[in-house]
């Protein structure tokens, strides 16, 4: 069963970190570490005609200043305790001197 936005807003909180839908205003981006999250594309699979199952793409991208295992690792424990596959990958942000570690799961 897809996870409801309600259910991913839940989750978010549980992390323990400010995050914002897609970004945050410009001027009003906390101090790092901080999550922006969107749904950037569905996965359906049709039959006659219709939807038959939808599943979002859920992106939730983390930024810090460093790098953070222990952070991740947390992060991580969250996406298992909720039962969501993810895919990671990390890049750092020479303009922003930045790192973004982006989990990508399917909700």
């Amino acid at each position: 069963m897809p996870m409801a936005h309600e259910e991913v807003m839940a989750m978010l909180d549980s992390m323990g970190i400010s995050y914002a839908y897609d970004h945050f205003a410009e001027g009003e981006s906390p101090d790092p570490p901080f999550i922006c999250f969107l749904y950037p594309r569905s996965d359906n699979f049709g039959a006659d005609n219709i939807v038959y199952t939808s599943a979002n793409e859920l992106d939730i991208e983390v930024y810090t200043n460093y790098k953070d295992p222990d952070l991740e690792e947390k992060i991580e424990e969250i996406l298992t305790k909720n039962e969501l596959y993810y895919e990671k990958s990390e890049v750092w942000i020479e303009s922003e001197k930045l790192y973004e570690v982006l989990y990508t799961v399917m909700v």
